[in-house]
């Protein structure tokens, strides 16, 4: 077992959150449950790590093996009705990269193993789990649902960081989770942490909070209040406190996203998410052949935004470019692990630095890996432009769908960038894998058990429980 820095609240928030698990699968069973679990685990569980034999990544194997076991116990014929697709090809083969760098680099087969089970508990898991769940358009609508009250629930805690300085998981957990200077922001203030891995990990759940709570809204699947108040005033707060943050590549991306679902639907086109889609296809290729090294960009910013941003990306292109000539010289599967991608001097110190999830995976995985992690991402996008037209993305059944295909292209364009690995987004894999494959066979039936004709379905009505959407519980007085 590793070390884990923290206090004693560390492992007491690892052991009880199974029992807190069980608890939601009685109070509102295994779909509403699991959702709760995911959003909740992932916003308040320690980022903290114990190593304990093969299994690795605490705070999503906590989640993940909660649920599994509660869904064992409580849902056995729904946790084993999985049946395997082609469409399930590209996760199995990201998730199994790492073994064929270890073997190509002869590190043997225990470590081929343990890297391999240590990707499938960080995307498979989630991916799995979502398969089984959220196949369906409520169920999906639940989950966005549960994300969009998550991130309204992080806005006090964001405020508390943004005047006070990122401190609420050293208060809780008795450690910084991440380098503090990287929270500070120019001309001032802070930009929060709260209980995720790193600041820009936090904008972007709060990007996706806005994401899904517009499309909400304007579907009108958006409750007018939520615990008496307001839906439309708490959406607004969301927005004003994520543009405080002060992430410009997360409010960009935002505006990016909202502005391809709206031309996308107002032209009946899918040519600009397909644009979207394309982009760090292009990037990556640009990069690695040399094409373009980034500097007319780093000068663009430089003149529109501040000297300080432009050379922080222009340090970030540098140390990509000396990572992709070391990549480049390793094999199809990479170099592995034990740092090997990494790039030393004379004296064999470390001088790169690692940011975008892609770069650390071609490194580390090759050719070979970084395939599969971008197909891994972006298949289901591509199967949803194949399968649902552009016209009914504005629909009550693939509305929600339509704006987990487009955010995982954004996330997609995140990783060139960034590295942060957020199991929440491949639950939107696999939902939309299981929606698209059921769809087809599907027979939407109404609340009353009536059959939703393109005439009614507009019509469709869906109660809710006191706090999540669920299509057969009654109204609240938490939620009208």
């Amino acid at each position: 077992m590793g070390g884990v820095p923290g206090n004693i609240f560390v492992p007491i928030a690892f052991l009880a959150f199974p029992f807190l698990v069980v608890a939601l699968f009685k109070k509102f069973g295994p779909r509403q449950a699991t959702a709760i679990a995911f959003v909740f685990g992932w916003m308040f569980l320690p980022v903290a790590s114990y190593n304990i034999i093969l299994l690795h990544n605490t705070k999503t194997v906590v989640i993940c093996l909660s649920i599994l076991l509660c869904a064992y116990h409580f849902d056995k014929e729904q946790l084993l009705s999985f049946k395997f697709n082609t469409a399930d090809i590209p996760i199995i083969l990201w998730c199994t990269a790492p073994f064929f760098s270890s073997m190509a680099n002869g590190d043997g087969l225990y470590d081929g193993f343990s890297q391999a089970l240590y990707q499938s508990e960080r995307w498979g898991m989630p991916y799995y789990i979502a398969r089984i769940y959220f196949s369906d358009a409520d169920n999906i609508t639940m989950l966005a649902f549960t994300i969009f009250i998550g991130t309204i629930v992080y806005i006090p805690f964001c405020w508390f960081e943004l005047i006070l300085s990122p401190q609420l998981h050293r208060l809780t957990y008795g450690f910084h989770q991440s380098d503090f200077l990287q929270s500070l922001r120019q001309g001032g203030g802070y930009r929060p942490m709260v209980y995720m891995d790193h600041g820009l990990m936090t904008s972007m759940w709060m990007v996706l909070g806005i994401f899904l709570g517009v499309w909400l809204f304007l579907s009108g699947l958006l409750p007018k209040k939520i615990i008496r108040i307001p839906s439309l005033y708490l959406l607004v707060m969301l927005i004003f406190t994520t543009i405080m943050m002060r992430s410009l590549g997360a409010i960009s991306l935002l505006i990016i996203g909202l502005l391809i679902l709206f031309f996308s639907n107002l032209t009946k086109t899918t040519f600009l998410l397909l644009i979207l889609l394309i982009a760090p296809h292009l990037y990556i290729f640009t990069r690695t052949t040399g094409i373009w090294d980034g500097r007319n960009l780093s000068d663009a910013i430089s003149k529109q935004y501040s000297s300080d941003r432009s050379e922080s990306l222009q340090f970030r292109f540098d140390n990509e470019k000396i990572l992709i000539d070391k990549a480049l010289k390793g094999s199809f599967f990479g170099w592995g692990g034990f740092g090997r991608s990494r790039v030393y001097n004379d004296k064999g110190r470390d001088i790169s630095i690692t940011d975008g999830l892609w770069i650390i995976t071609l490194g580390q995985n090759g050719i070979y890996g970084l395939t599969m992690l971008v197909l891994a991402i972006q298949c289901p996008t591509m199967l949803f432009i194949l399968r649902v037209k552009p016209v009914e993305w504005k629909t009550k059944k693939w509305g929600i769908s339509a704006v987990m295909a487009i955010f995982l292209c954004i996330y997609m364009i995140d990783n060139l960038l960034n590295a942060m690995i957020n199991p929440v987004y491949m639950l939107f894999n696999g939902s939309l894998i299981s929606m698209l494959l059921n769809s087809s066979k599907m027979v939407s039936v109404d609340i009353k058990g009536e059959l939703l004709t393109p005439e009614n379905e507009q019509n469709r009505t869906i109660t809710q429980t006191r706090f999540i959407l669920s299509p057969n519980m009654n109204q609240s007085r938490f939620i009208v």
